[in-house]
């Protein structure tokens, strides 16, 4: 029979460490509880199973490339009360990935497009699915610069993940040399392999063609696009103005106060 440092090498070994952090704990609490051994057993393995799960998600969630883990539970669906608030939380049910459908989020700038595809983004990462989330103007940028061998791996890993997110797209009013016939290779080869993909963008699709540069290829795009696709429109106040209006107001409010008479004699001054 094996000793206890015998158990959690043998564990170490076999790269169960899920259960070897939780073996002394699950021992003692069968002990006092008189809990019969599979069941015990049978929670040992529940621990190993949920900290793969939760490595596994860190893992997709560092590969993603998003920056933050948002949810529609914390976005302020009070501010701009005309937001297409169901059909958010469709997507955010993911039966859109299964069914290989694609999401258009369109509209004023700060209204909470970005918001809403990163939480999605964020679900869909959660339920286990292989995510690229892209700042659209920022990645064409970058995958210029790459060597071709670069590019070739990159916009593999693009093509074959479940969801792309390409977010703010024609932010900038001018793009990159070839950056349109590369959009136009990513919608067409997702198009392909019915896999979704969510768009986000501040213009709306009537400019794309004045965008890229070439009205044929802004209807290819747009073709494919919109085939089986979600159209949402964003209308509203800007969620940023008003942050920043807050914080201003809390500053001036803040040096009012310091700079008030009794804060003076509060301080010695004067």
């Amino acid at each position: 029979m094996m000793t206890m440092p015998e158990i959690e090498r043998c564990l170490r070994q076999l790269r169960l460490s899920g259960v070897r952090d939780t073996l002394q704990t699950r021992v003692l609490q069968a002990q006092g509880a008189n809990q019969p051994f599979l069941e015990t057993f049978s929670l040992i393995l529940q621990d190993e199973l949920d900290r793969r799960q939760s490595r596994l998600i860190e893992r997709r969630y560092q590969q993603s490339g998003l920056d933050e883990k948002l949810t529609l539970a914390e976005f302020d669906w009070s501010f701009n009360p005309k937001l297409p608030r169901q059909t958010c939380f469709q997507l955010h049910t993911l039966a859109f990935i299964a069914a290989g459908e694609n999401a258009l989020l369109v509209g004023k700038p700060g209204t909470g497009k970005s918001h809403i595809a990163k939480a999605i983004a964020y679900q869909a990462i959660l339920q286990s699915h292989k995510v690229q989330y892209l700042e659209t103007d920022d990645f064409f940028h970058r995958y210029a610069l790459n060597s071709p061998a670069q590019r070739e791996v990159r916009l593999r890993t693009i093509i074959d993940c479940d969801l792309l997110v390409l977010d703010d797209l024609f932010l900038a009013r001018a793009i990159p040399d070839d950056a349109g016939t590369l959009l136009q290779t990513l919608i067409h080869q997702r198009y392909k392999l019915r896999r979704s993909v969510i768009v986000t963008s501040n213009r709306v699709v009537q400019d794309w063609g004045a965008y890229l540069g070439d009205n044929t290829m802004s209807t290819t795009i747009l073709d494919r696009l919109m085939h089986h696709c979600h159209l949402l429109e964003f209308d509203g106040r800007s969620y940023r103005l008003k942050e920043a209006a807050e914080a201003l107001a809390r500053e001036t409010n803040s040096n009012t106060q310091t700079n008030s008479p009794l804060s003076c004699l509060a301080g010695g001054g004067i």
